[in-house]
């Protein structure tokens, strides 16, 4: 049977839909604007994001515990009225014929800097909202919906370039944000802040909370090794990757949007399967496979060459991760809740969100050097080797089966 997790819930989904589909049909929008209209070089396209993930990941780590003594959905609201402030610019300055490099990175800084603060507020929020044992089926609706956006997302941002050009497909996503906000207004659960003792003056300290609690605990320690080490070896691949096809292979742009948009739908069969998955054969072992298998597969990569047997090769790899994906990261995200209490899922959330978000900045930076020295498919390999090592990090049974914080078991329903 469809559990149902309220009206609520549905308005607070709605929203995250409707900014997620902006968000991936604005895909690759900045370096194409970067490159066709401000003549960027290379070296600045990448500068350009892998600057605006680190700056935004450095400015990041303060947001927690301004999150977390403030009202949530009121922060969820503010975040997306400023990402649609920040996006909107680009239109308005090409039309008025002062757009430059140095806004675009600005924006991408700004709308990376919001989109943390929007991640610490509504895990903490959804959690407001939804019961406990519900947690995994909520998760599991967001990551399927992530991924349907992430297949279908890119190509048709990329048929609205072709007809309107990419500064047009900011102004969309601009414009999701917005409606994203509105959606949000409409959500009647209630909220949830952790009081500020007023005595107490704010503290440096107070911004290392998150890293102080993450670190403490064994399940979360390792969960979070092993998250950001596999998201930043995965991403530190993407550029080397678009190069390798689009450039020494010289893939047709509808192959490469093809090689991309097909696996994403294995996220979304796999967000699907995760909640059943688990209810059959437990938490630890669905999170051990699928977290096995997901650093399994990128090696496949290896194997890429030129044509139609190079294209099979990376749908095929690209599915079996993506699918993987799609089973842990819900489960992943549920035990990172249930271990987490109340008062300091937004101090936690916008510390592991700035730390991924700072480390890819930084493999990306590494692995196009390796690129540089070596080749992109031997960089693409080292990454895949290195991928092998990491489940090693996931927690164990023992750890699992412990008892979580009792404040984190506290979860409100609606």
């Amino acid at each position: 049977m469809r559990v149902r997790l309220g009206r609520d819930f549905g308005r607070l989904w709605s929203a995250y839909a409707v900014s997620t589909y902006g968000t991936w049909i604005a895909f690759g929008a900045f370096p194409l604007i970067a490159v066709r209209v401000l003549h960027a070089s290379a070296f600045a396209v990448a500068l350009l994001e892998a600057a605006g993930l680190a700056v935004a990941a450095v400015v990041a780590f303060s947001l927690g515990p301004w999150v977390e003594h403030r009202a949530k959905r009121p922060v969820m609201i503010a975040t997306d009225l400023v990402r649609f402030a920040a996006m909107a610019s680009v239109p308005v300055a090409y039309v008025l014929g002062v757009l430059s490099y140095g806004q675009l990175l600005v924006v991408s800084v700004v709308s990376g800097t919001a989109g943390t603060a929007f991640t610490a507020a509504s895990g903490a929020y959804l959690r407001h909202l939804v019961r406990g044992d519900q947690l995994l089926v909520a998760h599991g609706r967001f990551e399927g919906t992530s991924w349907v956006a992430t297949a279908a997302g890119p190509p048709l941002g990329g048929a609205l370039v072709g007809l309107v050009g990419p500064v047009v497909t900011v102004m969309a996503d601009a414009l999701s944000y917005l409606l994203s906000a509105l959606g949000l207004l409409r959500v009647r659960g209630g909220d949830i802040a952790v009081p500020r003792d007023r005595t107490t003056r704010p503290r440096g300290a107070d911004l290392l909370g998150g890293w102080r609690f993450i670190l403490r605990d064994r399940v979360l320690r390792r969960l979070f090794l092993n998250s950001i080490l596999v998201g930043g070896l995965i991403m530190a691949t993407a550029p080397l990757l678009s190069v390798l096809l689009l450039g020494q292979y010289h893939f047709p742009a509808w192959q490469y949007g093809l090689a991309f948009g097909v696996p994403a739908l294995g996220g979304f069969v796999g967000a699907r399967l995760s909640a059943r998955l688990v209810t059959r054969y437990g938490r630890y072992r669905v999170m051990t496979a699928s977290g096995w298998l997901r650093s399994l597969f990128p090696l496949g990569l290896a194997f890429v060459g030129p044509g139609v047997p190079g294209l099979l090769t990376v749908i095929v790899v690209e599915s079996l991760l993506i699918t993987c994906m799609g089973v842990f990261n819900p489960v992943h995200a549920t035990e990172r809740l249930r271990r987490t209490p109340a008062d300091h899922t937004a101090r936690v959330l916008s510390t592991w969100s700035a730390a991924g978000r700072l480390l890819q900045a930084a493999l990306m930076v590494v692995w196009g050097v390796l690129a540089t020295l070596t080749s992109p498919l031997a960089a693409i390999t080292l990454s895949g080797v290195l991928l092998l090592a990491t489940p090693l990090l996931l927690p164990r049974r023992t750890d699992l089966s412990a008892s979580a914080p009792a404040s984190a078991m506290d979860v409100r329903a609606p």
